[in-house]
């Protein structure tokens, strides 16, 4: 029998593309003006080498040592050793990411097969950032229905609630009845430094009512998930309860699960509790009737991590697809990557090379064309 194949080097690169214009993020109080991404790659002593991309991964150098020398293949392992820094540091689940490349590398064999392959292509939703009015959003849209997409996320203004609901009923009139509206009103987490008011139930539940008959398909992150007495308020209003793409722990989307307060639990698998662990949590909520379908707003690397684990266990109905032009085209997601990632006629194919199916732009991270 072979000898295992092992993780012989960790390697972290970062670079940032000049936002002009700046993009007005709603769930960020400060324009952004530049967008960060860094790059993990793995190299096994055999010479294969993957990839993966999400958080920022500061201070993983103090950790890498925890993963040198290992077998690849021990991703059990690999994962509950993430779980154990997570708790005393940041959140370093692109590691994840990059081992799975790697093994699918290995095996050649796409990821997204290796974690069940129940499709091989997923509906999408346009998943915008920015508020805008009322009108602009309609004429959006149109763009997205003519170009095959079949539902929509919008932000909205958390202290501006009307504009909001002027803005679902401006879409709904221009779109008709044959296209889902989800709404994010981005209330579970706040971005370093912003302590603003957030809303309460009682803002959130005249909200709803107001939206009864606009039909919207969910309402995100309507409340901090540790409300549970609020989010227990808001069922039966209309609209599902999604949320979860944040969450740090195993155990805390467990709980989440056993409350039943979310019909649709949205964790990144670069950014909460990683990928092994989101398989897991699919056939946990598969025979609860809820859905499974993951956030991937970081990057067009973190949006082929969670496309692959969302095809590979059949998750949906739709899959977030990062898309608000003209200030955040997928041009500038993906600005790593020799080739963005594309919407064809509303849905994503799950590349079929080995891995997850991407290749670093060596323009941009210099060490991934020297690997």
């Amino acid at each position: 029998m072979p000898a295992p194949d092992r993780i012989r080097d960790i390697f972290i690169e970062r670079a940032s593309l000049p936002l002009e214009p700046a993009f007005h993020a709603n769930w960020d109080p400060t324009p952004r003006t530049s967008f960060e991404a860094t790059l993990v790659a793995v190299r096994t002593e055999q010479g294969v080498v993957g990839y993966g991309s999400g958080d920022t991964m500061v201070g993983f150098e103090d950790y890498q040592h925890l993963f040198i020398g290992e077998p690849l293949m021990a991703i059990d392992r690999h994962v509950r050793v993430l779980e154990t820094i997570t708790f005393h540091a940041g959140r370093y689940w692109p590691l994840e990411a990059a081992l799975w490349d790697a093994i699918g590398k290995s095996l050649d064999a796409p990821v997204a097969d290796l974690f069940g392959a129940a499709t091989h292509s997923l509906p999408l939703y346009a998943s915008t950032g920015a508020v805008a009015r009322p009108d602009e959003r309609a004429e959006m849209c149109q763009r997205l229905r003519a170009e095959g997409f079949g539902a929509v996320k919008i932000r909205i203004p958390e202290h501006d609630l009307e504009t909001g609901i002027a803005t679902i009923a401006a879409i709904r009139s221009a779109v008709g009845d044959d296209f889902e509206i989800m709404v994010d009103l981005n209330q579970s987490w706040r971005m370093p430094g912003d302590t603003r008011r957030g809303l309460d139930a009682a803002d959130v539940s005249r909200f709803l009512d107001r939206c009864r008959d606009y039909r919207l398909f969910w309402v995100e992150e309507p409340l901090p998930l540790d409300d549970v007495t609020g989010l227990e308020s808001l069922r039966g209003r209309g609209a599902r309860l999604a949320g979860g793409e944040m969450v740090r722990t195993w155990p805390e989307l467990l709980r989440l699960a056993a409350e039943r307060t979310l019909d649709v639990m949205q964790p990144d698998v670069v950014l909460a509790a990683g990928m092994l662990r989101m398989r897991a949590l699919a056939d946990v909520l598969r025979p609860t009737g809820r859905h499974f379908t993951p956030h991937t707003w970081s990057n067009g690397i973190g949006l082929l991590a969670n496309a692959h684990v969302a095809a590979g266990v059949g998750a949906g109905p739709y899959l977030e697809f990062p898309y608000d032009p003209p200030t955040w085209t997928i041009e500038r997601r993906d600005f790593m990557l020799t080739e963005p990632v594309r919407a064809e006629a509303g849905q994503l194919t799950i590349p079929r090379r080995p891995g997850l199916g991407f290749t670093p732009d060596p323009d941009v991270f210099p060490l991934s064309g020297e690997l």
